[in-house]
């Protein structure tokens, strides 16, 4: 059968394309390999559930009553609890969000039951408004079928209900705000670090203008400072507005000192604009370095760092891997110092872990560079 000039003509170009894009591994890239890290990031890191949640339970005093209420805790999927009688360790443990919640019985737990005017303190994380929400539920919860079951077991009337009184800590006006607003700096300080340089050494491959830079006698490192310093400056600008316009617009507190939070940052935007540098520089072209820093920088930032889901409740492989994304630091960082203020046990491994990776940005683009003159 005669195959119509149509029918012909569209065959060819369907059989060009088809090898332009096995000749062409960006279009495979982006085809079949994007979609598949998606669908694995969005399955099995993104988790609206609240399980798991580590909460201290501080028994000031463990008579049969407290230690029954206790057990209510610790027999639910939806916490892990901490058991200590130290309410300053539970409270320094808070300050560095190893915990999301105190739930303190005190002493005279077992005296009050009896007089029918039974309390728990609740001390609750505030900085996530949504999650803070869900956890005095569930402990409002795990208080009335304790009290359903004690009265179940001791005849109607026999055991009063116990009230929880609740408390939060770093967001006391239960805004929102408040935990979405340090995440969206980070969010910003990574789509402008990680666009603006992706650009850079891509666009000088295919305009051939870097060909004329490399046969004179700067050096490697000067290339990318060159390259880096006038984008690093207006990052830092942009932080700037960001910071004010989170104190001013949003009216989110600044609890923290400035230094801290203005040297952490010129670390993360480093270390985007270093993603950009060596992603550019090894792949070459505009698009697909474009791409490419879309996916390793800010994808990762939107989801896998802390910033809108808890990382506690992703799977551990998933978990593991957050640990090499730095946004996961930033975000940590931003959080206590905004909220929190100066809480150095969490600044100082946070800071080291950025600047570490700064570093091995650096050398790696250097690397990738020297690489490129040979």
């Amino acid at each position: 059968m005669k195959i119509p000039p149509k029918l012909r003509r569209i065959r060819a170009l369907v059989s060009k394309e088809t090898r332009q894009i096995v000749r062409d591994p960006s279009s495979i890239a982006i085809g079949a390999v994007l979609p598949l890290i998606l669908i694995l990031l969005f399955g099995y890191g993104l988790s609206l559930d609240v399980k798991n949640v580590p909460i201290a339970l501080v028994i000031e005093m463990p008579t049969p009553e407290a230690l029954d209420f206790a057990a209510g805790f610790e027999l639910s999927p939806y916490f892990h609890p901490w058991v200590t009688r130290s309410m300053p360790a539970a409270q320094q443990a808070l300050l560095e969000h190893r915990i999301d919640g105190i739930v303190r019985i005190a002493a005279d737990f077992s005296r009050h039951i009896a007089a029918g005017d039974a309390q728990v303190q609740l001390i609750v994380h505030g900085g996530d408004a949504n999650r803070a929400r869900i956890i005095e539920g569930y402990v409002q919860g795990v208080a009335g079928v304790w009290s359903a079951r004690r009265a179940a077991e001791g005849g109607a009337g026999a055991v009063p209900l116990v009230s929880v009184e609740s408390r939060l800590w770093f967001n006391e006006a239960n805004d929102s705000s408040y935990f979405l607003v340090p995440g969206l700096v980070v969010l910003v300080m990574t789509l402008i670090g990680g666009l603006l340089t992706a650009m850079v050494m891509a666009r000088e491959w295919e305009r051939g203008t870097l060909e004329s830079l490399l046969v004179t006698p700067v050096r490697t490192e000067e290339i990318l400072l060159g390259k880096t310093l006038p984008y690093f400056a207006l990052a830092l600008f942009g932080f700037v507005l960001c910071v004010l316009s989170a104190k001013f617009l949003f009216h989110v507190p600044l609890r923290g000192s400035m230094w801290v939070l203005f040297g952490a940052s010129m670390l993360y935007v480093l270390i985007a604009l270093g993603i950009g540098l060596l992603i550019s520089s090894w792949v070459r072209n505009q698009l697909v370095a474009s791409q490419l820093t879309m996916l390793v920088t800010f994808m990762p930032a939107f989801m896998l760092s802390g910033f809108l889901f808890d990382l506690r409740s992703m799977p551990a492989l998933v978990r593991a891997l957050t640990y090499v994304l730095p946004a996961r630091y930033y975000v940590a960082l931003l959080q206590s110092v905004f909220l929190a203020g100066d809480v150095w046990s969490v600044i100082v491994p946070n800071t080291l872990a950025l600047t570490a990776m700064a570093a091995a940005l650096f050398l790696a683009s250097r690397a990738v560079m020297r690489k490129s003159l040979e």
